[in-house]
């Protein structure tokens, strides 16, 4: 991959727009985070409720069939910790 992107617990975060996948598409799972709300504090925005879904990578599956777990987190560090927990059982 000549490609390089930013990481956290060795997976790649790729980002667009309001929407966060954190793991590769390459393996069985990834998790999708969508910010749905935000703080303002000065000029700058943080995020303060993330929603996560744990989907399977299955390009045959429909989209919703593909989320196998949801939750709501309240910072961006919450999310990608339980994103990095759900992700982990999956690799062998």
């Amino acid at each position: 991959m000549s490609e390089r992107y930013f990481t956290y617990k060795s997976r790649p975060v790729v980002r667009n727009g309001r929407t966060i996948y954190y793991g590769s598409m390459a393996a069985p799972y990834v998790v999708m985070m969508n910010v749905t709300a935000e703080e303002s504090a000065g000029e700058l925005k943080t995020a303060s409720e993330i929603k996560c879904y744990l989907m399977k990578t299955d390009k045959s599956l429909n989209p919703m069939e593909a989320i196998t777990k949801t939750a709501v987190r309240p910072t961006l560090y919450e999310a990608l910790e339980l994103a990095a927990a759900w992700l982990k059982p999956t690799e062998s």
